[in-house]
């Protein structure tokens, strides 16, 4: 189980640097020529919707399943707008109840008892 969890770690830490290296790249390319100066003010909208959609700070973590009570994780290196997200996602568990209709569908389909 720890090699999987490892190996799970490891490539979504791997997935993470790809992506702030590319977005990297590409604001250095952009600062190059005319014609590239004038694309990158063209797709910037663009690209600041993907990034968005890949930052995990939007996110703020995931949920923690198998605890009693709402548990949200979140990345070691979360700032303030990530811990704010999380704050958020919690809450958001907390309305929806999620933890009791997980104990419901678990229970009704007799795999909790």
């Amino acid at each position: 189980m720890f090699a999987t969890d490892l190996w799970g770690i490891s490539r979504l830490k791997i997935c993470e640097g790809l992506a702030v290296q590319l977005f990297g790249l590409l604001r250095k390319s952009m600062k190059g020529s005319l014609i590239t100066q004038f694309a990158g003010m063209l797709s910037q909208s663009a690209l600041r919707g993907l990034k968005k959609t890949i930052d995990y700070t939007e996110y703020g973590g995931a949920p923690l399943l198998g605890v009693r009570g709402v548990c949200v994780i979140g990345h070691g290196r979360s700032n303030a707008n990530a811990v704010k997200n999380a704050i958020r996602v919690a809450a958001g568990l907390a309305r929806a109840n999620v933890n009791a209709k997980i104990e419901q569908e678990l229970f009704a389909t007799d795999v909790g008892g």
